[in-house]
């Protein structure tokens, strides 16, 4: 297991880094499925992201440094283990349309909030839904 998430971080690492390097236009970041728990500090350079994929992953606490790329349209953190979201933060977004909550046990407090507050679609499973397993 530590193996795998060694290799997992290595892996993220490298295409964080070559797309910083590459351009800072870049459209849309896929880190699905690589056992993730945080992202890299360098993801807030990438100011001009419009998508970004961190579906199947470890995460417990939203990413918050999301929340201050300007261009930032759709984040899918499907199937991850996020209770809470910064809802004010995220209804400040500018150009955020979608947010794929789903299979995340999110709090009764985010479903009961967040929705007369956002402008943008916020998918999110019924409560007692559950991700399949492996």
């Amino acid at each position: 297991m530590l193996r795998k998430m060694g290799e997992a971080v290595a892996r993220v690492a490298r295409k964080v880094n070559e797309t910083v390097e590459s351009s800072s236009d870049t459209l849309e970041l896929r880190l699905e499925g690589n056992y993730l728990h945080r992202l890299p500090n360098e993801v807030s350079s990438l100011q001009h992201l419009k998508a970004i994929d961190l579906s199947r992953n470890q995460f417990q606490d939203f990413p918050e440094q999301l929340t201050a790329l300007p261009e930032l349209e759709t984040i899918n953190l499907e199937e991850n283990e996020i209770v809470d979201v910064p809802v004010e933060k995220l209804a400040a977004m500018p150009a955020l349309r979608i947010i794929n909550l789903r299979l995340n046990p999110l709090s009764a407090e985010v479903r009961v909030i967040a929705p007369p507050l956002i402008k943008f679609d916020m998918l999110m499973s019924p409560e007692d839904a559950q991700a399949p397993p492996p």
